[in-house]
């Protein structure tokens, strides 16, 4: 009997002893515990898509249903929502090259930096440029020229924006295994008296550059680096607004269930999708354009929420914007608090696109300027919705006469200015500036805001992008749940 006491002393003290052992381990800082990774991150950037864009596309969407509110999309359903400060080193109102860099790099820099510090002396080494390194694959996708600011911040290290051919140039130095987006914007160059070209340099270094949809389709794991290049490109070599596109056009949509498809891996992945062109309609204040491009924005997403489905445990999508763009607000002092967001839909094309149409009166105009003035409201009215009866849009005195005014300018004078973002065509603006009125959407900027933009996420650690952060958090949070910073 008192042999198994004694035994069973023995048993308790060693069980103590054992208890305490483990809860002295568990305070230990020194000993930690081993922590799971993600393994799979996307990182979604809608340029130009602040909280308004967001609302905008979601109110349109309830209105074509005959419902007052929003429909949601596939991000705003993300169980986590946060709010990210934008501002530039230097300014308050931040640009796409400063704001690009904060996201890729956490850092913030002064207005057009690409992946350098505010001197413009020093690099920056992204967060796509660390995922390499730790072995991940990674992917750079974007509905606007590759070489544009938010891509280039991911690979390229440059004093300003516009060197679009040194940012190219660094493309293929970064080694990442899959680029697509528009094209380049400056392809070709003369360098100590050599001729130079981009693709060809990309070509040079391993990447198997695609520019057709049959090659596109024909894209599979395995077959090394990829580049695509859009083989139908507008403006600034972007691809067309999603509102102007052809069926046989590459969506962005297509473009990331691509880098998907070719980036699996076992290791994992890091892959950032900017959906461009939003902050393109935003510049030139085209409400009905910019609508199609976040539900173009959305459609790539849900690319990725696929993938998630089948790795939840493993996957974290991001989705954010750099800026906002134009002040949007859903309301105006002539409607109050009307809203008609489902004129919306009558737009047929981008007013980018709709500059054919002044071209076209251009070209066969008469001397009779009210006549040809009655014709372009006809046109108005199949191409925008405005001025009908039928959708009560009818144009009142004051809109009549200075519409008058600017189409006059716009046919009879021989001033064809082309600005940027497609922002050049004095009348067809005013046009669509006309419906957004109707429609109860009002503009407050041309250009960025200072406003705080959304971060929707989901997936393991997403609680870190929620609350109120930095753009700077976002990068610096990923690369802590992927395990390659501290």
């Amino acid at each position: 009997m008192k042999s198994s006491l004694y035994f069973l002393r023995i048993a308790f003290i060693t069980g103590i002893l054992f208890h305490s052992l483990i809860n002295v381990q568990a305070q230990d800082p020194a000993v930690k515990p081993e922590q799971k990774h993600v393994k799979y991150v996307f990182l979604f950037i809608g340029d130009g898509m602040g909280l308004a864009q967001v609302n905008l596309t979601e109110g349109y969407q309830a209105a074509l249903e005959g419902k007052i509110g929003f429909e949601h999309l596939n991000f705003t359903k993300f169980p986590q929502v946060g709010l990210a400060s934008t501002y530039a080193n230097n300014k308050l109102i931040t640009c796409s090259a400063a704001a690009g860099t904060a996201l890729a790099t956490g850092y913030k820099t002064n207005i057009g930096r690409i992946g350098m510090d505010p001197a413009g002396e020093a690099p920056y080494e992204s967060i796509a440029t660390k995922a390499k390194k730790a072995g991940f694959k990674v992917g750079i996708v974007t509905s606007v020229s590759i070489d544009h600011a938010t891509p280039a911040v991911f690979y390229a290290h440059q004093p300003h924006r516009d060197m679009f051919f040194d940012i190219g140039r660094e493309l293929p130095k970064s080694n990442f295994d899959f680029f697509a987006g528009g094209g380049f914007l400056d392809p070709d160059s003369v360098i100590n008296g050599v001729n130079l070209n981009l693709v060809q340099l990309a070509k040079d270094s391993g990447y198997q550059v695609v520019n057709s949809r049959a090659a596109f389709e024909k894209l599979m794991p395995g077959s090394g680096k990829a580049l695509v290049l859009s083989p139908h490109v507008v403006t600034e070599a972007s691809l067309p607004f999603y509102i102007d596109m052809n069926p046989d056009d590459i969506t962005l949509s297509d473009y990331t269930a691509k880098a998907i498809q070719m980036l699996d891996n076992d290791k994992g992945f890091f892959v950032m999708v900017e959906g461009g062109k939003i902050d393109w309609a935003g510049h030139i204040n085209d409400a009905a354009t910019l609508v199609q491009e976040v539900k173009a924005f959305d459609e790539a997403i849900a690319r990725a929420i696929e993938f998630y489905q089948k790795h939840p445990d493993e996957t974290l999508i991001i989705v954010t914007a750099d800026h906002e763009t134009g002040g949007l607000a859903l309301g105006n002092r002539e409607t109050k608090y009307e809203s008609n967001l489902e004129l919306l839909k009558y737009q047929k094309s981008s007013e980018e696109a709709m500059i054919a149409i002044v071209d076209d009166f251009r070209a066969k105009k008469t001397a009779d300027t009210i006549a040809e003035f009655n014709r372009m409201l006809k046109a108005l009215e199949n191409d925008l919705g405005l001025n009908s009866r039928l959708h009560e849009t009818l144009l009142d005195s004051a809109e009549l006469i200075t519409l008058k005014r600017l189409f006059i300018k716009s046919v009879y004078s021989i001033n064809t200015e082309r600005g940027i973002y497609g922002n050049n065509e004095p009348f067809i603006s005013e046009a669509v500036t006309i419906m957004n009125k109707k429609a109860g959407i009002s503009w407050g900027s041309s250009a960025h805001t200072a406003i705080n933009v959304p971060v929707y996420s989901i997936g393991p650690g997403s609680e870190s992008f929620s609350g109120y952060i930095d753009n700077t958090d976002i990068p610096k949070n990923i690369g802590k749940l992927m395990g390659i910073q501290e």
